[in-house]
């Protein structure tokens, strides 16, 4: 099983000191807080995509990049790239060079987003979110397989005779995880390719997504990708952890109660109705344990630590006890209860294996185009020959 962080690059005033970072403090401490993840030993670092203050990370592949060459073994991924208001030709693109960037350490979750102004921003409509979401990822998956694609949709340009590159590393693409808190059709879609469903289990009740990972279960199934207890299952979470429960409450309150989201809220309110933990290591994992038994055995558990405007000294403390005194024992636990035939998370490694087994991957070479900057149906020395394209003609 995978343990990691996710950051959302939240910036807000300490309620202690009364002091704001910069923007350009936030990113710093990001990559600070993505190195010390690596060096105790999590297996995922991810990063959200948001575009308006008081959020900084508008451009992951950017910061994912900068981090993938600061790091030696973590996964890098997103806990959101929005689905709906990016060009799924630019996200074959940007993921596709970061997957070489990153030697492989890379998958990325999509997902719709929930901040309404961000659609128009980028000339869409909100009303259309689900099907952007679809089409989209529909056209991201073909671009990420095939050399050559025809493409016809409703929410953007047709493709003639397109290539997306670079090629994925070895030419398997990233492994890709459907988030969502709210839409059967997104988890429909995770389960109709065999991809992951992650439900950010985070704000809203103890086990609220429940149906909706039941839903994405058995439609992995009646695809005939595995049994329901194989579907690849990720959630979210919130922790914040000291060496005793009261020292952890005491500590935390301010940076909880004060944040904009949660002014007016009492902190034990949260702590007894949602998955946030707040207190010792062995709390902390109390509580996770709980979610396997009310979701069953599943692939990812990622934690927000970085957040509500908490010092990035506090923040590389939570890391550390993250990586040192939770998940060791979470690892130990969650391996002895896991059920026979549940699948590990996909890595690069293992789908490279699934797809060639002991065969030499496939390393794309191109061939020289005609004189137009296009290739046409043989973009690579080893394209098939047989596909062909339907190219702009000129009247």
């Amino acid at each position: 099983m995978q343990f990691g962080i996710f950051s959302v690059g939240d910036i807000a005033p300490d309620p202690l000191t009364g002091r704001t970072y910069s923007e350009a403090e936030r990113i710093d401490n990001i990559v600070r807080v993505a190195k010390r993840a690596d060096e105790v030993g999590l297996d995922v670092f991810a990063l959200g995509e948001h575009h308006n203050p008081p959020f900084i990370p508008s451009s992951p592949p950017t910061l994912l990049g900068y981090i993938a060459a600061q790091t030696r073994r973590i996964v890098l991924s997103t806990s959101v790239t929005l689905m709906t208001t990016n060009d799924p030709v630019k996200i074959a693109e940007d993921y596709a060079m970061l997957q070489h960037v990153a030697k492989g350490r890379l998958d990325l979750m999509v997902g719709r987003g929930n901040t309404v102004p961000v659609y128009p921003w980028f000339g869409k409509d909100i009303r259309e979110g689900v099907g952007l979401a679809l089409e989209n990822y529909n056209l991201l998956h073909r671009l990420w397989r095939e050399d050559v694609v025809d493409w016809e949709g409703r929410y953007r340009t047709p493709l003639q005779g397109f290539t997306a590159t670079p090629r994925p590393l070895d030419d398997v693409p990233p492994f890709v995880w459907h988030g969502s808190i709210r839409s059967p059709e997104i988890a429909e879609q995770a389960a109709y390719y065999g991809n992951g469903f992650f439900a950010n289990h985070i704000l809203a009740p103890n086990f609220h997504f429940k149906r909706l990972v039941d839903l994405y279960r058995q439609r992995y199934a009646h695809y005939e990708h595995g049994t329901p207890e194989q579907a690849i299952v990720g959630l979210g979470g919130m922790s914040f952890i000291a060496g005793r429960s009261q020292d952890a409450v005491e500590r935390f309150r301010p940076y909880f109660e004060n944040y904009p989201m949660f002014r007016g809220s009492r902190l034990e309110d949260h702590m007894a109705a949602t998955p946030l933990t707040v207190g010792s290591p062995q709390e902390v994992i109390d509580k996770v344990l709980t979610f396997q038994e009310g979701f069953g055995d599943y692939q990812r558990q990622l934690f927000a630590l970085d957040g509500l405007a908490l010092p990035v000294e506090t923040a590389l403390e939570q890391v550390e006890l993250l990586g040192t005194e939770v998940v060791p024992v979470l690892r130990k636990e969650l391996e002895s209860r896991r059920a026979e035939g549940v699948p590990d998370a996909p890595t690069h490694a293992s789908l490279v294996t699934a797809k060639y087994g002991d065969a030499e991957p496939r390393q794309p070479r191109p061939n020289p185009n005609r004189g137009d900057n296009l290739s046409g149906t043989m973009p690579y020395q080893d394209s098939d020959p047989k596909v062909r394209a339907e190219f702009p003609v000129v009247p």
